[in-house]
């Protein structure tokens, strides 16, 4: 499904992503770990469009993506959240989560204004998926509170929930259980399964937990000053000397 083929980019003197080449089938949990600064985000980053890579190329189900902008990306098919959360904090949830959802009929002017009645079943639509993401998230019971009101973990939860109403092929999570209680994470982390399993839905996680990781992805990537030093399974990543190196300096 995603294929990073030599992936280069510089900021200045520093090469925060240094010839990078890996490949995510469809259907996968895959895992992006490494220390501080290895460029885990910035491969997000590079993947989504926000960054434009200096060397390299990205394809998407085979078509390159490299270039594009954000909002293309994502309507191809790809979304993801972020390390810090990226929410309308003046906007409630329910606000949130319906700004999810692509090619909505009522963002055409002249469309809402020719066709209300699919606008309003389109919307009618939606407020029910969020509602359900919501409770399946456990915080239904936040719908009405605004954004800026949530504990940190709560926006966590809006944001993944954001990404949810997109119906994206493959989610790019960005640390979806920092901040989050083990309860929460874990019901997160069974979602996750779930919507691989039943959904076909693909996955990339950077996680420094690496509980999650080990017992959630069934492939990892490990970075490190912008290299990719291993890739395997977790046992053989956990076993990996070059990994214990880049984290333990041993």
């Amino acid at each position: 499904m995603l294929k990073i083929d030599n992936l280069t980019k510089n900021f200045g003197g520093l090469r925060a992503v240094d010839h990078c080449s890996f490949e995510v089938p469809r259907g996968a949990i895959y895992g992006l770990i490494g220390p501080n600064g290895a460029g885990k985000t910035t491969m997000f980053n590079l993947i989504t469009g926000l960054l434009k890579p200096d060397e390299g190329h990205v394809f998407f189900n085979g078509d390159p993506i490299t270039g594009l902008s954000p909002y293309q990306i994502a309507q191809r098919g790809i979304g993801r959240t972020f390390q810090i959360v990226r929410l309308f904090s003046n906007m409630t949830v329910m606000e949130n989560m319906l700004l999810g959802p692509r090619n909505q009929y009522g963002e055409n002017p002249l469309f809402a204004l020719l066709n209300p009645s699919r606008v309003t079943m389109q919307q009618i639509k939606n407020e029910k998926k969020a509602l359900k993401l919501l409770e399946v998230l456990g915080i239904s019971h936040l719908r009405d509170a605004y954004v800026k009101e949530l504990s940190y973990a709560e926006q966590k939860l809006v944001e993944l929930g954001r990404v949810l109403m997109m119906d994206p092929q493959l989610i790019l999570l960005d640390e979806p259980t920092a901040g989050i209680n083990p309860t929460f994470a874990n019901k997160i982390l069974n979602y996750i399964r779930e919507l691989r399993d039943k959904e076909g839905k693909t996955f990339i996680i950077v996680e420094h937990n690496m509980r999650v990781v080990m017992n959630l992805c069934e492939r990892i990537i490990v970075l490190n000053y912008g290299r990719k030093i291993a890739e395997g399974t977790p046992e053989q990543i956990a076993n990996d000397p070059r990994v214990i190196e880049a984290y333990l300096g041993v």
